[in-house]
C-alpha cells in the first residue's frame, strides 16, 4: 500500500477529495488535511519502505484541485519539436517524473492528434489513479483537419458544448481514465467565449467527468484580456500562460487576478525555451522543425546576455540558473505549478531539486524587477517580444505590465 509520509514526523495515508469533493482516504483529520497538505512538502513511501521524493503540492486558487508544484508537460511525446521520443521513451521519462515526486502531467489531445495521451495511458497503468493528476485540453478538431506531421500550422477549432462532450469522452478513452482533473480549452480567443461552453464545462464538471477548467492561452505568448476575462467573470479556476524570467508579462497581471479571484496559474515555457537551462549557445542552430523557429534572433542573442545578468543570483544561492528559473516562479503566490518541457532526466531532476533550494530575498526580487523593468540595461532591442492580442487590432501588443482591473479599482 502506498503511503504519504509528512516532513517533520508522523505518517499518514493521504486525504485527498473524490470527484464530488468530498474528502476520501485516512489517517488523520478529515477536516484539515487537505489545507494542510497545500502548503506541506512530503514524499511518497512505496509499499516497500522506499520513499520515492519530496515535493510540494498547490492548489488551484481556492478550489479542492491540488497538485504537484513541478508538473510534466506531455507535449514531448505527441510532436517532435523537441527531438523524437519512443514511446516507451517518453513513457519511461514520465514513470522518472512520476519517481521524483511529480504527480501533475499536463496533456492535451491534440499534441500528435492524440498520440501523448495514448502514451500517457500507457503508463497510467502502473500508477494508482488516485496517485496523479491529469491536465487535459480540447478545441482543437484534428479528427476533419488533422494537420501534416511536425507542422505548426493552426487548424481547425471548434469550441460548441458538443464537440467539447465528444472530444472528452475521446480523450478518457486514450488515457484510460474516467476523469480530467484540469480541463482546459487550448489556445482559446475572446470572439470564441461561448457562455454555452462555459455552462457545459459546469456539467460535466458536475458529472464527475472533469474536477476543474481553465484556459490554455496561446500560441506564443500574450492573450492579456482572454486570461483576465476567464478568471474574472466566466468561472475559471486555472489559466495557463508562458511565463518565465525573461518574459514576465501577463503571467505576472495573471497572478494579481488569481489572488483576488481563487485562480490557479501554470507556467509554462519556464525557461525560456531553453536560454534559462543554459543549453541554448550562439551557435545553436534552430531546425525547421524546432518549436523555436518562430524566434527572433535577439531571443538567443540578448537571452544569453541576461542570462550573465542573472547568473550572480543562482550563484548566490547555490543552484543552477535552471532553478533560478524555477526558484523565481515559485514565489508568485497564485502560481500553481510550473509545467515543464523536461527533455531529460537532468532536466526534472533540477526542476524538482529547486523546491529545496533557499528563497531569493525581498531585496533580490526587487532587483530583479528593476532590471527587468530596465531591460536589464542592454538597450531596447533586448526587449521582450511583442504579445499575441485579439483586443487589438494590430493583433499585438508591446510587452509591458498593464495593472489588471481588481488592481485598479
Amino acid at each position: 500500500m502506498w503511503r504519504q509520509e509528512l516532513l517533520g514526523g508522523g505518517e499518514e495515508v493521504g486525504v485527498r477529495p473524490d470527484r464530488s469533493g468530498r474528502e476520501v482516504g485516512g489517517g488523520g483529520s478529515q477536516d484539515g488535511g487537505l489545507e494542510r497538505w497545500a502548503r506541506a512538502d512530503y514524499a511518497w513511501v512505496d509499499p516497500w519502505g522506499t520513499k520515492v521524493d519530496i515535493m510540494e503540492r498547490r492548489k488551484f486558487g481556492n478550489s479542492r484541485l491540488e497538485v504537484s508544484a513541478i508538473s510534466f508537460g506531455c507535449w514531448i511525446a505527441g510532436v517532435d519539436w523537441w527531438g523524437h521520443y519512443t514511446d516507451e521513451a517518453a513513457a519511461g521519462l514520465m514513470r522518472f517524473a512520476y519517481e521524483q515526486g511529480i504527480t501533475f502531467f499536463d496533456n492535451g489531445d491534440a499534441y500528435g492528434n492524440g498520440r501523448a495521451e495514448t502514451v500517457f495511458g500507457s503508463f497510467l497503468k502502473s500508477v494508482p489513479r488516485e496517485r496523479v493528476e491529469i491536465g487535459g485540453k480540447f478545441g482543437y478538431d484534428f479528427y476533419s483537419d488533422p494537420g501534416s506531421p511536425g507542422s505548426h500550422r493552426e487548424r481547425k477549432q471548434d469550441f460548441s458544448p458538443k464537440f467539447m462532450r465528444y472530444a472528452l469522452e475521446q480523450s478518457l478513452r486514450r488515457l484510460g481514465t474516467d476523469y480530467i482533473d484540469l480541463y482546459m480549452a487550448h489556445n482559446i480567443k475572446l470572439p470564441q467565449f461561448r457562455d454555452d461552453l462555459f455552462a457545459e464545462l459546469g456539467k460535466v464538471r458536475d458529472e464527475g467527468k472533469i474536477r476543474e477548467w481553465g484556459v490554455s492561452l496561446g500560441p506564443a505568448i500574450g492573450w492579456r484580456e482572454e486570461g483576465f476575462v476567464a478568471m474574472m467573470e466566466k468561472g475559471a479556476k486555472g489559466v495557463q500562460t508562458v511565463f518565465n524570467l525573461f518574459e514576465q508579462n501577463p503571467g505576472r497581471e495573471f497572478c494579481e487576478v488569481g489572488n483576488a479571484y481563487g485562480v490557479g496559474v501554470l507556467a509554462r515555457v519556464h525557461d525560456n525555451s531553453g536560454i534559462l537551462k543554459g543549453n541554448v549557445k550562439l551557435e545553436t542552430v534552430i531546425g525547421p522543425q524546432d518549436h523555436r523557429k518562430f524566434r527572433d534572433e535577439a531571443w538567443k542573442v540578448y537571452g544569453l546576455k541576461k542570462l550573465e545578468k542573472v547568473r550572480k543570483y543562482a550563484d548566490g544561492h547555490g543552484m543552477t540558473v535552471h532553478q533560478l528559473a524555477c526558484r523565481w516562479l515559485l514565489m508568485h503566490g497564485a502560481l500553481t505549478s510550473i509545467t515543464g518541457t523536461f527533455l531529460n532526466q537532468l532536466e526534472v531532476q533540477e526542476a524538482v531539486e529547486s523546491l529545496r533550494k533557499p528563497p531569493l530575498t525581498l531585496d533580490e526580487l526587487g532587483q530583479i524587477s528593476l532590471e527587468y523593468a530596465e531591460d536589464w540595461g542592454l538597450g531596447e532591442e533586448a526587449h521582450p517580444c511583442d504579445l499575441k492580442s485579439s483586443a487589438d487590432g494590430r493583433g499585438k501588443v508591446r510587452s509591458a505590465y498593464v495593472a489588471p482591473p481588481v488592481i485598479m479599482a
